[in-house]
């Protein structure tokens, strides 16, 4: 009898372990949730912690004046320069442009011809034909995004669209919202949006493909709709280094290149 009640107890517990095996597995999630303030706060700190950038990849843009695609790199020392340099079929340079707060340079190799300045509103447009600042210029190429006036402010409204925190910021001064849809226990932007306030959508930006170093998330893929300025950006890294030392930044230019002063 005794034995019997033994076989009976094996086979019980062997049943359940079955039953349990074969029940469909949930997975063990451990979320890292924060209040919108302190997560704005985090968010920031990440990208401050962003010194020097160096990425390599194939980067695509579209304007009513250009629509291209090619190899390119980027060099970043913040906030001093940046280095940006296109390159064609097999490696041949086409141009390289080196900008800093005050000053640019931009080398068209096809022509040999150097086109060097002060910074001022609109030459990135003259230069890269694209329509952006220097400051924004630095920010998306590392697909980071300037929270510093958010640090504090509470957001407008905060609510959740599929697993992502949508934060939305009012800014009346200047007729527009601003919302952030974020990862929150990865703390990585995964989307902003920037709206008039009739609900017009003027930027719409995407960041995806993230890598994370010395735990800061960076994006590998950065979409760049700027509908105000009827412009779009995309950016496909395949190598990123972060924080690594970069050299002084220069232009290696051909003694017989051309010079043009703006």
């Amino acid at each position: 009898m005794r034995n019997k009640s033994i076989v009976l107890f094996v086979l019980t517990v062997f049943s359940l372990l079955y039953i349990e095996g074969c029940a469909p597995s949930k997975p063990i999630m451990q979320e890292r949730t924060f209040s919108p303030d302190r997560l704005i706060k985090r968010l920031e700190a990440n990208r401050r912690k962003i010194k020097n950038f160096s990425g390599t990849g194939t980067i695509s843009i579209k304007t009513s004046e250009l629509d291209t695609k090619s190899n390119f790199k980027v060099e970043i020392k913040k906030p001093d320069s940046v280095k940006v340099s296109f390159f064609g079929p097999f490696g041949i340079d086409l141009a390289s442009a080196l900008l800093t707060q005050k000053d640019f340079m931009f080398y068209d190799a096809i022509n040999n011809t150097v086109y060097k300045g002060k910074q001022r509103p609109g030459v990135m447009k003259e230069i890269l034909k694209v329509n952006i600042l220097y400051d924004d210029l630095i920010d998306l190429a590392t697909g980071s995004i300037n929270l510093t006036d958010k640090l504090q402010s509470e957001p407008n409204s905060s609510e959740f669209v599929d697993d992502l925190l949508k934060l939305t910021y009012a800014d009346s001064l200047n007729g527009k919202t601003n919302s952030y849809l974020i990862q929150n226990d990865e703390l990585e932007i995964k989307q902003y949006l920037q709206n008039n306030l009739k609900g017009k959508n003027l930027l719409d930006a995407k960041f995806s493909s993230f890598r994370k170093f010395d735990k800061i998330p960076i994006p590998g893929e950065i979409n760049f709709n700027d509908i105000a300025n009827n412009q779009k950006i995309k950016i496909e890294y395949r190598k990123i280094e972060i924080n690594s030392e970069i050299g002084n930044l220069k232009l290696e230019l051909p003694s017989d290149a051309k010079i043009i002063e703006w």
